[in-house]
């Protein structure tokens, strides 16, 4: 169920990559957290699902490692290919994965998302929002505000307490225009790479400006295993959308 007064449908075509190719390090264990299950499901596969449904979504890429690529086809391939999503790999870094897969977007894409393979707590209406602010301005993100107090510390000794006023986390998905990031990217060698974060950060070297849209601290990114179960209760809070249309043969593909 939507909340709000209805949207109108989205003018521009867009296509979504989902990057899943990073080393999980954090995360440990013997499976990567994209692979982990939440509530019977691969967190990879809840996020791809706020796409895969949407008239505007024309294609989707998932990113993975080459490492991965067996594991992927052998257990997901089915699912993945009967919902027309296509693999690539990514890079050793998370600017070298966008690379990657932006040499594969359609040329005809207006707008290009991409978006965390771990943030599977979405909403359909922050996708609709983010989605609308970057038709209009060409590049926004989700936002939340920053509710914790921050300290600057250097050797175990805090120096300073940040001001969070103004002060955002930045999430995912991440939407652009297509020419807007792709020249963004064609630029990225002026940049020190060790410190690039998101697209976001690779986009404003070029001086557009980027808006957010202000969500909340829900729209999870698994980062430890201790995230799990608090990104299988926040999913478990939402309502659940009814299928429309017929249920396709794969298990998987039933979302």
């Amino acid at each position: 169920m939507r909340s709000g007064k209805e949207r109108k449908p989205l003018d521009k075509t867009v296509a979504v990559i989902v990057c899943a190719a990073g080393a999980s390090a954090r995360f440990g264990g013997d499976r990567k957290k994209p692979f982990v299950e939440l509530s019977g499901r691969a967190a990879f596969m809840r996020s791809i699902e706020f796409f895969s449904t949407r008239d505007e979504v024309k294609q989707i890429l998932l990113a993975i490692s080459k490492e991965d690529e067996e594991l992927v086809t052998v257990k997901w391939g089915s699912a993945l290919a009967f919902n027309g999503i296509k693999l690539c790999l990514g890079g050793a870094e998370r600017f070298q994965t966008v690379a990657n897969a932006l040499s594969k977007v359609n040329e005809q894409i207006d707008l290009i998302a991409v978006h965390d393979a771990v943030r599977c707590c979405l909403t359909k209406d922050w996708v609709d929002a983010v989605f609308e602010a970057a038709a209009a301005t060409g590049a926004a993100i989700l936002a939340c505000p920053v509710n914790a107090t921050l300290k600057k510390v250097e050797k175990g000794v805090i120096t300073a307490t940040i001001d969070r006023d103004q002060l955002y986390e930045a999430q995912t998905p991440q939407v652009f225009d297509a020419k807007l990031l792709k020249k963004a990217y064609d630029k990225i060698d002026k940049l020190d790479k060790k410190k690039i974060t998101d697209d976001a950060q690779v986009v404003e070297s070029l001086g557009h400006p980027v808006q957010i849209v202000e969500t909340d601290f829900s729209n999870l990114k698994i980062t430890r295993k201790s995230d799990v179960p608090i990104a299988e209760a926040i999913l478990k809070s939402r309502p659940q959308p009814k299928p429309e249309g017929p249920i396709g043969p794969y298990i998987e593909a039933q979302w």
